[in-house]
């Protein structure tokens, strides 16, 4: 399965961005969703998950964020409001193709996208 993730760009602290991750490829079962950010220098962290209907959200994004999915067009998305500089980072969507409980490590997913930047200048 191959993920394409776009929307990320530049906006001011307090912005708002909508990423959007599509899934295409061979017929395939996707169980959960998630998004992992890399900031410069850092490792790549746990931001949000969505496993049928239910979401989960790093506590830094807590409030802040939403995920989401279209299931009829294969697609999750990540509404990003009040950002803060402290959100700027490579976005990576990824998709789980076995059942697993686990949701917020990286390694619990197997198939990721090419990642979208984010900038939120203050």
């Amino acid at each position: 399965v191959q993920l394409q993730a776009c929307g990320g760009g530049l906006v001011q602290a307090g912005g708002s961005l909508r990423l959007s991750c599509a899934a295409s490829g061979r017929a395939f079962r996707r169980y959960g969703m998630g998004w992992f950010r890399q900031a410069p220098g850092q490792g790549r962290d746990f931001v949000a998950a969505i496993n049928a209907g239910s979401t989960y959200y790093a506590d830094s994004v807590k409030g802040r964020f939403t995920i989401s999915e279209d299931n009829a067009k294969n697609t999750v998305y990540l509404q990003m409001n009040s950002l803060k500089p402290e959100d700027t980072a490579v976005y990576y969507c990824a998709a789980q193709l076995r059942a697993t409980s686990w949701y917020a490590e990286a390694h619990e997913y197997d198939s990721w996208g090419q990642g979208t930047l984010v900038t939120v200048s203050s």
